[in-house]
């Protein structure tokens, strides 16, 4: 187990994390920008360093500060919360370069994942339901045009890269499709830099049910059963129920199977999440994975005991799950 893990974040994740990691018998080292001095998460940790001004891109998004942090104070490895760094492959690079652990998924997986078109072909390869959607990228109004006529309106318009919510458009009709398509991709630009979209069939009025699975170093891969996130505010989950009350025992365990399939495919580990869309006759659809630990992760903890954040950080340390599917109780 490590002695010393930096936490790469603020706030509440950054608390929970460094109360798992004091429950780990493990030091923890917080970071804060200069408006976060006096933070709860910098006050209760082992030791705290400050890593720059209060603008997030000059600290807890300055991957050098962070690094030379990490290493000037003899930690072990960064836990990077969610948010900020917690999805940028080019961070887990350079923990890896500098001998530190990333607490989360390899680059790759991170990486491959991450892209949603690259994510939605990892998802057929392991059997994973697709909404009818295109082969990949759409490279021009006129390719989204021909990919919604084959797929037959309201289609979707999505960005590629990123998530929250943002480069999401519908196109009900084929004269809203221009509108569409490069509002989702001037709106992806200017969050991702990237203003790739790909195009799938609009499933109306969906319920929105994400999958937590865990994955250690050997492979071994279990579900903590599943959470709804419907009730939403433009594309952000306002509420999250654990386990969702419109699933049927047998699409759950359908699910549930599918997400760990996934994640099995691209080699994960530690923690994540796999989201997909349900319609009305239950028939559910893959979405995308969430490739860290996420907000919503404590109902999760509440329905079947584990801690999650705890094993995260015993995961990254080489340890294996001790227990298997049938122990996970809900």
């Amino acid at each position: 187990m490590f002695t010393k893990v930096l936490v790469a974040n603020r706030g509440e994740i950054a608390v929970r994390v460094i109360r798992a990691c004091r429950d780990l018998g493990i030091i923890s080292v917080a970071v804060y920008s200069e408006a976060d001095k006096e933070s709860l998460h910098a006050q209760i940790a082992d030791e705290a360093y400050c890593i720059g001004p209060a603008q997030p891109q000059e600290s807890y998004l300055n991957i050098n500060n962070i690094i030379e942090t990490a290493l000037g104070c003899g930690a072990q490895a960064i836990h990077p919360g969610y948010g900020f760094l917690s999805e940028n492959s080019e961070f887990v690079r350079a923990c890896v370069e500098n001998g530190l652990a990333f607490i989360g998924p390899s680059e790759q997986s991170m990486r491959l994942l991450g892209d949603k078109v690259q994510a939605r072909a990892l998802a057929k390869e392991a059997g994973v339901p697709l909404a009818e959607g295109s082969d990949g990228v759409v490279c021009s109004l006129e390719e989204a045009s021909e990919w919604a006529q084959k797929i037959g309106y309201p289609v979707m318009l999505k960005a590629s890269a990123g998530g929250g919510g943002k480069g999401i458009r519908v196109a009900e009709r084929p004269e809203q499709l221009e509108e569409a398509y490069q509002s989702a991709s001037g709106e992806a630009i200017a969050n991702f830099g990237d203003g790739r979209l790909y195009i799938e069939k609009y499933i109306a009025q969906p319920r929105h049910i994400e999958v937590q699975i865990l994955a250690d170093q050997a492979g071994n891969t279990v579900h903590l059963y599943d959470r709804e996130c419907s009730i939403q505010r433009r594309h952000q989950k306002l509420i999250e129920e654990a386990p969702s009350a419109f699933l049927s025992d047998g699409q759950r365990q359908k699910m549930c199977a599918c997400a760990v399939a996934l994640a099995q495919r691209a080699g994960y580990t530690s923690a994540g999440t796999v989201e997909f869309l349900v319609d009305d006759q239950q028939n559910f659809y893959f979405c995308e994975m969430n490739t860290r630990i996420q907000v919503e992760h404590g109902i999760s903890e509440e329905i079947t005991g584990l801690d999650l954040v705890a094993w995260q950080l015993r995961i990254a340390a080489g340890e294996q799950l001790d227990f298997v599917q049938k122990d996970v109780p809900m």
